[in-house]
């Protein structure tokens, strides 16, 4: 049983091993994709795959759409090379239930894979294409929130931003110079609208994604490689639209033991890979039944019937912002960020594992979402906060068969921190006049600090996870020595003062300090961070 075109022919088999497969003609709607693209979207790994391309794959099930998604690697080329064409871009979807229970469905909603290399003339010369055809309707992505970021915290552009605004679209490398790139090729061709939809976890993210496409632009255009015609184009949000959203759906690496089962069943190469730029991929996805996509209803070139989705909701702006705030700054992803990387730093490997065992870490999540996040959090009406809260901690946070691991949870904490404690910390200075009352989330803040040092709480080396940020408070942080207290002086002013990180001076807060404190707690010596958790959370 290969998961390829060919092998999904003999249907017997794979009906014999549990593993439904698409109702749909794959190469029928992957050739009409092809011919008249619909949706693309921009990176292509596993919460697409699973997610967007679930949703995709249902629409197709019913007949609610007849083309795939173009799918684009920006970032890491691998991808397409080693999990695309192999498997003529099948994916096979494993749903992971808390009772133990699986669900298999091979997805045919993935039309193509292109990498989006300029130096490569025959994929950039389709994506041009792609770019230029009348019937897209939208672009969609899942880039991550570094993604987007086009300058380090000090305001200067990343050495590869510097190269694409003086090297122009020609020769674009980064992710919103590609797009930027084909969208200057759309307006030469016949300034056709297009709705661009950002899918990542960052705080008004279609208003992120348009800063730094005007700004590409922009730069651009004063440097004589685009008139002021196509900065008039990409500005004009009824040609081109940013739509807003919120999405949600806990999407961990994909599992070794998974493999084994899907092999065992008879499925050949499911084996994961770590490419060059450590993207843990395979040619499965494992993830959870619950999925949330609330989507801003503008595409000024239409859509697909995306509220046929499982899990969608189209809504107004608002709507969006509300129920984006409400996850992203204090149901879910501050769980995530302010208990993930103390995870990694007490020994833990999996976060439901450690939640599940962990009294004072169960107390702490549940103090940032429920005690600190959910009384100053607005209602978005379509979703409750109370019982999305109450879901995350009974039945997804604590199931143990999504594997998902501490370590996935402190990836790129650098881009996040600002979002999914900042506005909770803003929301707190505006109500008191300080945020000087909260405990969970500065003990968070202080964790994730505390995990950058990189040593753990017997005093054991670990690696880091991979975040742009690394290197830069790691230089910070170098004449700090865990078990020394005393070689703590001001190392972290720079960070809780950086408003380019937090959003805020955490220093200006009343949180400042209270971080500080807690930081040199957590460095006394050995079992100092467990002890320093059990202080503030222990009891409660």
């Amino acid at each position: 049983m290969k998961l390829t075109i060919n092998g999904i022919k003999n249907q017997e088999l794979w009906k014999e091993a549990g593993i439904t497969l698409p109702g749909y003609d794959v190469e029928a709607v992957s050739q009409k994709a092809k011919k008249e693209p619909q949706w693309v979207h921009f990176g292509i790994g596993n919460i697409f795959r699973i997610f967007i391309g679930g949703i995709a794959d249902g629409l197709l099930e019913t007949g609610a759409m007849d083309k795939g998604i173009t799918c684009v690697e920006t970032f890491d080329y691998d991808v397409a090379d080693k999990i695309y064409e192999p498997y003529n871009n099948l994916g096979l979807s494993v749903i992971l239930h808390g009772d133990g229970t699986r669900e298999y469905k091979v997805l045919g909603s993935m039309a193509e894979a292109i990498k989006a290399q300029s130096s490569n003339l025959v994929q950039w010369n389709r994506l041009k294409e792609i770019f230029t055809s009348p019937s897209l309707q939208m672009v969609s992505f899942t880039i991550t929130e570094k993604g987007y970021a086009l300058q380090k915290a000090d305001g200067t552009w990343f050495p590869f931003v510097e190269s694409d605004i003086q090297n122009g679209p020609d020769k674009a490398v980064g992710a919103m110079a590609v797009l930027t790139a084909m969208l200057y090729e759309r307006y030469k061709t016949g300034k056709y609208p297009l709705a661009l939809v950002s899918m990542d976890n960052c705080s008004q993210n279609g208003k992120r994604l348009r800063e730094s496409v005007l700004t590409m632009t922009e730069e651009w255009q004063k440097s004589g490689f685009v008139e002021k015609g196509f900065v008039a184009y990409v500005s004009d949000e009824k040609i081109v639209a940013f739509p807003w959203t919120m999405i949600d759906k806990i999407t961990p690496r994909p599992s070794e033991q998974i493999a084994k089962d899907l092999e065992n069943l008879g499925v050949e190469d499911m084996q994961p890979i770590i490419t060059d730029k450590r993207t843990y991929i395979a040619p499965f996805v494992n993830a959870e039944k619950p999925q949330y996509l609330v989507i801003e209803d503008n595409f000024p070139n239409g859509r697909p019937a995306l509220e046929k989705g499982f899990g969608v909701y189209m809504a107004d702006r608002e709507t969006v912002n509300l129920s984006e705030r409400m996850k992203v700054t204090v149901c879910l992803n501050p769980v995530h960020s302010a208990t993930g990387p103390l995870g990694v730093a007490l020994g833990y490997e999996l976060f439901a594992h450690m939640l599940n065992t962990d009294a004072d870490m169960m107390k702490m999540a549940r103090m940032v979402a429920y005690d600190e996040g959910l009384p100053v959090v607005p209602n978005p009406k379509i979703l409750s906060p109370q019982k999305f809260v109450d879901e995350l901690f009974n039945d997804r946070f604590p199931n143990e068969y999504l594997g998902d691991t501490n370590l996935r949870l402190a990836v790129d904490v650098s881009q996040m921190v600002g979002i999914r404690f900042g506005e909770t910390i803003k929301a707190y200075v505006a109500k008191y006049g300080d945020a000087s009352r909260l405990t969970a989330i500065p003990l968070g803040i202080a964790g994730w600090l505390r995990y950058m040092l990189a040593i753990d709480d017997e005093g054991k080396r670990y690696e880091l996870a991979p975040d742009p940020m690394n290197e830069e408070i790691q230089e910070q942080l170098k004449d700090i020595v865990v078990g020394r207290p005393e070689t703590f002086t001001d190392q972290l002013k720079p960070i809780l003062s950086n408003e380019r990180i937090f959003f805020i001076n955490l220093y200006q807060t009343g949180l400042g300090e209270k971080i500080e404190t807690m930081f040199c707690e957590m460095i006394a010596g050995p079992g100092a961070i467990k002890a320093t958790i059990h202080k503030y959370v222990g009891g409660r």
